[in-house]
């Protein structure tokens, strides 16, 4: 790996860079956590923390995607969201000041920022803008969640794997030959869309038949946007 790969990031470059939510800080409170923060480094597999755990800090994710998950009584991963570079995970168990609600695992190998809780408490008593900004973004993750807990009720399977595939395309993007670019098994797409694993094989095959979709091991190649959207019931 390259020397400058290894290099600890600047935040001030990371937030205007990824539009992280540290933009909303002064110069001096960025060269505060740039000094206080620890980086750090992870692989794909790899745990940053465990729900029911107490946690003495929070993360900023610089680079590569984890996932936060809870744990069902069937020890079943229920994905809960994925963080990608300029998300910060595990901020809301330290606000609360209780143990870790989610457990985060690494999907793609990652470079985050470890920052400790009292800089955040700081932070959120001192600055209005950064304390404003904290609380539209937990209120936009608990719409979020709303919304899943509406769409568990109401929609198919089917149609729940066709948004979270939308979802997917939405949040990652699609490369130049339309695969998905975000790498996940069939355990944890059926882990998002909150059903058996076989059903999502089943109905992969089935998006494939119709040609809404092309399967390359993990790899999802998109044919018809448009088609997965009818299913979804998106915007109907």
């Amino acid at each position: 790996m390259k020397q400058e790969e290894l290099s600890t990031p600047y935040c001030d470059k990371c937030a205007i860079e990824r539009g992280s939510i540290f933009k909303y800080l002064s110069a001096e409170e960025i060269n505060m956590l740039n000094f206080e923060k620890e980086f750090r480094q992870f692989k794909r597999g790899e745990i940053l923390y465990h729900e029911r755990s107490r946690i003495s800090g929070f993360y900023c994710i610089h680079s590569g995607i984890i996932k936060v998950f809870k744990t069902g009584l069937d020890g079943k991963e229920q994905i809960i969201r994925f963080a990608r570079p300029g998300d910060i995970i595990a901020y809301r168990s330290i606000l609360s000041n209780e143990p870790a609600c989610t457990s985060a695992k690494v999907i793609e190998d990652c470079r985050v920022c470890f920052i400790p809780s009292e800089i955040l408490i700081n932070l959120v008593k001192s600055n209005s803008n950064f304390a404003f900004e904290l609380l539209k973004l937990a209120c936009r993750e608990l719409g979020e969640a709303n919304s899943y807990i509406t769409d568990i009720a109401q929609k198919t399977v089917r149609e729940r794997l066709a948004e979270i595939l939308l979802l997917l395309i939405n949040d990652f993007g699609l490369d130049f030959q339309n695969y998905l670019q975000i790498s996940l098994t069939r355990e944890e797409l059926s882990n998002i869309v909150g059903t058996a694993t076989e059903s999502v094989i089943r109905l992969l095959s089935e998006f494939k038949a119709d040609n809404l979709l092309e399967l390359n091991g993990r790899k999802i190649k998109i044919l018809d946007k448009k088609g997965l959207e009818k299913i979804s019931k998106v915007f109907g």
